[in-house]
Order: C-alpha cells, then sequence, then structure tokens
C-alpha cells in the first residue's frame, strides 16, 4: 500500500498504514472462508482414530462394522477403515460413513 505525504502527522500515517494492512489482511481471510471445505480424505485402511482425528468435529461420523459380524465398535483405536462414504476426493457431507474391520483382520 502507497501512502502520498500530504501533511499527515507521522502517528497518522501509521495509523492509516495499520489500517490498511488489517483491511487487506480481512479481504484475504474472506477469500479464504469462501473456497469452502477441503475434499474428504482418504481413510481406506487407515486408523479410526485418524477419521475422528481429521474430520471437523462438527462432522457427524456414522461408523458399522462391515466384516458380516455387525460387531458395535467400541474401541475405535481397534478398528480401521475399509470403506467410506463421500469418496476421497468429494466434498465433505454430512454425515460421514465409514466402513470398519478390527485391525488385525483384512477389509472385504
Amino acid at each position: 500500500m502507497t501512502i502520498v505525504d500530504s501533511g499527515r502527522s507521522p502517528v497518522m500515517k501509521k495509523i492509516i498504514t495499520v489500517v490498511g494492512v488489517l483491511a487487506a489482511s480481512a479481504l484475504g481471510l474472506a477469500g479464504q472462508a469462501q473456497a469452502g471445505p477441503a475434499p474428504m480424505p482418504n481413510f481406506k485402511g487407515k486408523p479410526l482414530m485418524a477419521v475422528y482425528r481429521t474430520v471437523d468435529a462438527g462432522t457427524r461420523i456414522d461408523v458399522r462394522d462391515v466384516s458380516g459380524f455387525k460387531r458395535h465398535v467400541l474401541w475405535p483405536a481397534n478398528w480401521k477403515a475399509c470403506t467410506q462414504v463421500p469418496a476421497a476426493g468429494a466434498p465433505v457431507g454430512a454425515p460421514v460413513e465409514i466402513g470398519v474391520v478390527k485391525n488385525a483382520e483384512r477389509c472385504p
């Protein structure tokens, strides 16, 4: 930002500069906010805890056992992701659905 010297005091010049910098910062942040959410990462084969750490806290995550045993996921650290909706690269929707199996098992 260039300020033309029009006889203003040094203090006034600093105030104008600070206001200009703040306005430019606000415009930059507004542009970032309009960019939208990040695309859905690929969670296949990753620990279920990585899903919880990565997805925004306001997003609902539905987890289900896809091994065929219909088990309940009580301790997420013991499970890994096999399937996901939405797919990797798609916009994150609510809810996120993750199909899981125990860490020692193979994904179907």
